[in-house]
C-alpha cells in the first residue's frame, strides 16, 4: 500500500477541518475518499470537497461500500466506541477524536476489538505534538525532577457563554454528551498530566458543580484531588465560568519544579535533593538553593495534522504512534472516577467499577 484511502465520519467543526486537510493533500500518503454525515451536510461536502469524495448518510453503507483503508471518527462522544468497533470488524484502521468514550465499559470493549483486528488505532490527543509538553515529558521521565511529589493543573481558560450551550439541544446534557467540562474541554489536560509524568493514579476525591455558572445540567466547575501509586498527590481544577482564566501546569519533584504557563517552560532546579537537604541541614529556616532556568523549546507544534500524519505513517511505515488508541481509556477512567467520587461524596479507587458507573450515569440521563 502506497496511499491510504481515508474516510471521515462526523462533519462537525473538527470533522470539517480534517476533511479539508486530507482533501488538500496536506497529509502525506493519505487520500480522502468518503465522508459520512447528515443529509443537510451534503451541500457543504459538494461545495468544499473534491468531486471524487463520496458522501454517505448511512454509517453501515459507508463502512460496507466505500472501500476504506482507514477512518477518522469525529462524531458525538457516545458513538465513538461503537463506530470504532464497526470499523475494526471491517478491517479498517481507526483514528478516534477525543474522548475515547463516555464510560469505561464500552471503551474496554473497543480496545479489545482493536487488538483482535490488528489494525492501527490512534487517539486525537493533538497536544502531544506540542514541543513544550514533549520536552516536559523528556525532562520528567529522564529523572531531572527526581521523585515526583505533586502535580497541579489549573485549567480555567475555557470560558463559555450561555449562548454556546444554547446553540444545540444536545450540548451540556448527560444524554447528549455524557458530561460537561470534564469530557469536553479537559481531556487534553488530563491526558497530558498522565502522559508527561508517566504516573498511575491510585484514587480520586472530587467535587463537581453542575450548572454553577450556566443554565445547564452537567458540571461547569470541577476540583479533583488525586493520589498516585508512588505517594505523590495532585490537584486538577477546571471551569468554563471564569474570566480571565488560568492555564498553569506544575510538576514538583524532590530535585525541583517544572512550570508551564503562558507558552513558557520554566525549570526551578535544586542544587541538591530536597530530601537530602531536609535530612542534613541544621540551620532552621533554610531551604535548598534553586536555579530558575527558562528551558528552550525547539520544534514546530504540529497540532491535529501531526497526529493524522503520525497515524498514516504508522499504517504505511510502522512508525510508533505518538498517541496510541488504547491510551484513551486512561482519561475516561479519570473522568469516570471524578464523576463517581462527586456523586457518591467519597474517595473512589481506580479502576472504577464499570457497571456501577454506568448504572449511575443512566440515572443521570433518565432524570
Amino acid at each position: 500500500m502506497s496511499i491510504v484511502k481515508v474516510g471521515l465520519i462526523g462533519i462537525g467543526i473538527m470533522g470539517k477541518v480534517y476533511a479539508h486537510q486530507l482533501d488538500k493533500a496536506q497529509v502525506n500518503g493519505a487520500m480522502l475518499t468518503a465522508v459520512c454525515g447528515r443529509e443537510k451536510q451534503s451541500e457543504w461536502v459538494k461545495d468544499n470537497l473534491s468531486a471524487n469524495v463520496k458522501f454517505y448518510t448511512d454509517e453501515d453503507t459507508f463502512f460496507n461500500d466505500s472501500e476504506l483503508d482507514a477512518v477518522i471518527i469525529a462524531t458525538p462522544h457516545f458513538s465513538h466506541p461503537d463506530l470504532a468497533i464497526k470499523a475494526f470488524a471491517k478491517g479498517i484502521h481507526v483514528l478516534l477524536e477525543k474522548p475515547a468514550g463516555v464510560f469505561t465499559k464500552n471503551v474496554l470493549e473497543m480496545n479489545e476489538a482493536a487488538v483482535a483486528s490488528g489494525k492501527t488505532f490512534a487517539m486525537m490527543y493533538n497536544q502531544r505534538t506540542n514541543p513544550m509538553f514533549q520536552k516536559s515529558r523528556s525532562l520528567i521521565q529522564s529523572g531531572e525532577l527526581g521523585e515526583i511529589k505533586r502535580t497541579n493543573w489549573i485549567s480555567t481558560d475555557n470560558y463559555r457563554s450561555q449562548s454556546y450551550y444554547d446553540s444545540s439541544s444536545w450540548r451540556a446534557t448527560w444524554s447528549g454528551e455524557g458530561g460537561g467540562v470534564l469530557l469536553n474541554q479537559a481531556p487534553h489536560q488530563l491526558d497530558l498530566m498522565q502522559w508527561t509524568t508517566g504516573m498511575e493514579l491510585k484514587n480520586v476525591h472530587a467535587f463537581c458543580h453542575s450548572g454553577k455558572y450556566h443554565n445547564i445540567e452537567v458540571e461547569d466547575d470541577v476540583t479533583a484531588y488525586f493520589q498516585y501509586e508512588n505517594g505523590a498527590t495532585g490537584v486538577f481544577i477546571s471551569s468554563t465560568g471564569e474570566a480571565p482564566g488560568t492555564n498553569r501546569f506544575e510538576v514538583v519533584g524532590d530535585r525541583g519544579k517544572l512550570v508551564i504557563e503562558n507558552n513558557k517552560l520554566t525549570f526551578f532546579r535544586l542544587t541538591q535533593s530536597e530530601r537530602e537537604f531536609n535530612a542534613t541541614y541544621k540551620g532552621g529556616f533554610g531551604e535548598p538553593e534553586a536555579w530558575k532556568i527558562d528551558i528552550p523549546v525547539k520544534g514546530e507544534y504540529l497540532n491535529h495534522i501531526g497526529i493524522i500524519q503520525n497515524w498514516i505513517d504508522a499504517i504505511l511505515k510502522d512508525t510508533p504512534l505518538l498517541s496510541p488508541g488504547d491510551e484513551g481509556l486512561k482519561v475516561v477512567e479519570m473522568v469516570n472516577a471524578i464523576y463517581l467520587s462527586s456523586w457518591l461524596k467519597q474517595t473512589v479507587e481506580i479502576p472504577v467499577d464499570p457497571d456501577e458507573y454506568l448504572k449511575l450515569l443512566h440515572e443521570k440521563m433518565d432524570s
